[in-house]
């Protein structure tokens, strides 16, 4: 790290013009060979997937999403009049030739007909849909089949069939479109970025007092964001990334850039104030800060590729791109960072200090007694036990929520009003009832000729079941294999994000459907859209601790080699599993009780996502590992220096709290500019990691962590001798090898003051 920095230092020009090629270059070839952002959403071995792939090979046509398009009439007209009709019948011209369109279920039309399709030849079905008009007269629905899944479905083409339905629109006739390809054309990047660099921006002015030492930090995480983003776009075309990493990219790495630039520069300013001259002041910053934030962004890049451990491909590309980003920001920070630092000079620091250091000459920052991270040092270490009981009462109780958790995925009802999903779906509730915005598919399969006894009676026990509005006599599919395949849709009487929804489908699996198929050598999965999302929130609630154990596992072992303890590592998993249960437990709170609901526009209760608490596991417990590494390596500084635990915890604390507050109000301010997102899912994770850092950063760090290491005394260093074969990696280079000192330093060595 010291040759690292110090060549940066000297080639500074080489190396900040070797950013700029990356970034130019990465941003250049980007655009150029365009991206590939697709969905590779899957789930094995369930039976949603199993209905899936045996339309898909049966009935290719009938095996993609559907949409359904709502139409409403305002003024007393009956949606089946025949000026209404006229224009549904234009509309419904301009829908077949989407592509990817197959079939049309019209309640307009009497008998199967055909309208041409998108491609020359290609023709579309409309069937009829005679139980698709509300009991009232004022509302119905047209079911839309594509061949392909939603998430297969480009942007463009999404808003191509969003517009060609609405294109029926008039005075007296509202048109909504609902479902997954509808909701990708309502969505829209939300400009969160922009808002959090400013914000960013003003804490690290306020911070520093100095417009140079602002930008640098701001300045590093841009280059290394914009480089990172062009290397994930053309990895796109190699492997499937989501179409919404780029902002989720910008999101963890904007925070975590500033974060790493921060902690560096910091120690920078210090050295500078100790009396060093600007060349070996970055060089000591880089070698100890540095590869705090070398260690730091290792254990982020573990807990984010942790994520392969679940096995579900949808979220591979997603923990590729954010390990990237945070590759690419650890890497700004100890090779552009420095090269700037050098470029600027001693203009870092604010004029306060320039004048304080002229008139009182160089002085070692931590262990004053002047500010209030010194004061309230001293505080910890005189009352240990105090803040250390207060602290932990108040993350328990914040942390309460987390028990009653559901998992799920949040319907349509939760989007803005002004989406025409929402007002579909608004729509069709009032109209027929919840449960029609997320219809199941019951998919049956038999050798040979298709049992139609059994479906008929099939059809008439769930039919019957409690939770059940409607079901649609059994169609049969073309034969595939030698096997018969029908179709049974069938809607519920509740919401799709319901937990009675899911205990319907549940039911249906392990009772209704088994007691009658037994014997008959009929098949049926339970599929459709909802039955997927309550299979994926079952799978990923299956793995979530395998996940978390092989993360808080590799983390333990990484910090134990690092810091030569057991019980620093240990500590630190507890705290950090603590800190995210509370960041779990304001998001229940909100999202799934309703407290607070008017403050962030939360209008309706619902479950939390159910990617969530693999996503914010990986992101909160990477980055409370960078305030853990970054306080106990200070902390460790101190020991090796004075050999008295209490006395290194209190420096430690009084040197670091300042800039690792700072670093997690720039983090809360970045991740809660989010939360004035319209959409539910980005609430959630803005409100999640705002909380959860919080949370880490102010409670746990400041005073949970250093009281129980106080608690603890020299048991915090305990390392067996029978580890001792385990590598020797340090942060801090500088340390003794021989152990820590057994004498305190002078006292003139320990006065200070605090930046």
């Amino acid at each position: 790290m010291k040759s690292l920095a110090t060549w940066c230092v000297r080639h500074r020009l080489v190396v900040a013009l070797l950013w700029i090629a990356a970034l130019v270059g990465m941003s250049v070839l980007s655009n150029g060979i365009g991206t590939a952002y697709s969905n590779n959403f899957s789930l094995p071995h369930t039976e949603s997937t199993e209905a899936v792939q045996l339309l898909q090979a049966a009935a290719p046509k009938q095996a993609g999403d559907q949409e359904r398009i709502v139409l409403h009439t305002t003024d007393g007209t009956s949606v089946t009049s025949p000026e209404v009709q006229s224009s549904v019948d234009t509309m419904l011209t301009k829908v077949a030739a989407i592509p990817h369109v197959t079939t049309l279920q019209s309640p307009f039309a009497t008998t199967p007909t055909e309208l041409p399709g998108a491609t020359s030849g290609q023709t579309v079905t409309v069937l009829p849909g005679p139980t698709q008009v509300s009991a009232n007269g004022h509302t119905a629905f047209i079911n839309v089949t594509f061949d392909v899944q939603g998430q297969n479905v480009d942007v463009t083409q999404s808003k191509a069939f969003v517009n060609a339905a609405l294109s029926a629109q008039g005075p007296h006739l509202q048109v909504a479109v609902s479902g997954q390809i509808a909701e990708q054309a309502d969505r829209q990047s939300f400009g969160g970025t922009g808002l959090g660099v400013l914000l960013a921006a003003l804490v690290l002015l306020l911070v520093f007092g100095s417009v140079f030492a602002m930008l640098l930090p701001i300045l590093s995480a841009m280059a290394s964001l914009g480089t990172a983003i062009g290397v994930i776009g053309l990895l796109s075309h190699v492997l499937k990334m989501p179409v919404f990493s780029t902002e989720l990219v910008l999101l963890i790495g904007l925070g975590v850039g500033v974060d790493y630039a921060l902690f560096i520069v910091t120690r920078h300013r210090q050295g500078l104030l100790a009396g060093n001259d600007v060349e070996t002041s970055i060089v000591t910053a880089v070698n100890t800060s540095g590869r705090a934030v070398l260690f730091a962004g290792i254990i982020v890049c573990i807990a984010l590729l942790g994520m392969f451990a679940l096995g579900v491909s949808f979220l591979y590309g997603l923990a590729i791109a954010a390990a990237i980003g945070v590759s690419f920001t650890m890497i700004a920070a100890l090779t552009l960072l420095p090269a700037m630092l050098s470029f600027i000079g001693p203009r870092v620091l604010s004029r306060k200090q320039k004048k304080d250091l002229a008139a009182n000459g160089p002085r070692i920052v931590g262990s004053g007694t002047k500010g209030f991270w010194p004061r309230w040092a001293d505080f910890i270490q005189r009352q240990p036990i105090v803040p250390a009981i207060v602290a932990l009462i108040v993350v328990v109780l914040v942390a309460m929520p987390f028990f009653s958790l559901r998992l799920g995925t949040s319907d349509q009802g939760n989007d803005p009003t002004y989406t025409t999903t929402r007002q579909a779906y608004d729509q069709l509730s009032a109209g027929f009832g919840p449960g029609f915005n997320g219809p199941l598919q019951l998919v049956a399969e038999q050798k040979g000729q298709v049992d139609t006894q059994t479906l008929d009676k099939l059809a008439t026990a769930v039919r019957a079941q409690p939770g059940v509005a409607a079901v649609v006599p059994p169609v049969t599919l073309p034969a595939h294999d030698g096997r018969q395949v029908a179709l049974i849709n069938v809607y519920p009487s509740t919401s799709p994000q319901s937990s009675d929804t899911n205990d319907l489908i549940n039911r249906l699996r392990q009772t209704t459907i088994p007691e009658l198929t037994s014997g008959t050598g009929v098949t049926v999965y339970v599929g459709g859209t909802t039955a997927i999302f309550a299979d994926f929130a079952k799978v990923l609630t299956s793995k979530l601790p395998l996940f978390i154990g092989l993360v808080v596992l590799l983390s333990f072992c990484l910090l134990a080699i690092v810091f030569r303890s057991l019980v620093i590592p240990l500590t630190a998993a507890i705290m950090n599993l603590l800190s995210i249960g509370a960041a779990f437990g304001i998001l229940v709170a909100v999202f799934q009780w309703g407290w607070a609901g008017s403050v962030f526009q939360v209008d309706q209760t619902g479950p939390i996502e159910a990617f969530l608490p693999v996503m914010m596991f990986a992101i909160l417990f990477g980055l409370s590992m960078d305030y853990e590494v970054f306080l106990i390596t200070r902390i460790q500084e101190e020991y090796f220096k004075c050999g008295d635990n209490r006395t290194a915890v209190r420096n430690g604390l009084a040197a670091t709290g300042k800039t690792i507050t700072a670093a997690a109000l720039i983090m809360i301010l970045v991740f809660g500019a989010f939360i004035l997102g319209g959409i539910r899912v980005i609430k959630e994770f803005g409100l999640g990691l705002a909380g959860g850092i919080l949370v880490d950063a102010v409670i746990i760090r400041m005073a949970v962590v250093p009281s129980v290491m106080i608690l603890l005394g020299k048991s915090n260093w305990w390392f067996p001798k029978w580890l001792d074969w385990l590598p020797h990696v340090t942060v801090d280079p500088t340390l003794p090898t021989g152990g820590p000192a057994t004498t305190p330093p002078a006292e003139e060595e320990q006065e200070s003051v605090p930046v």
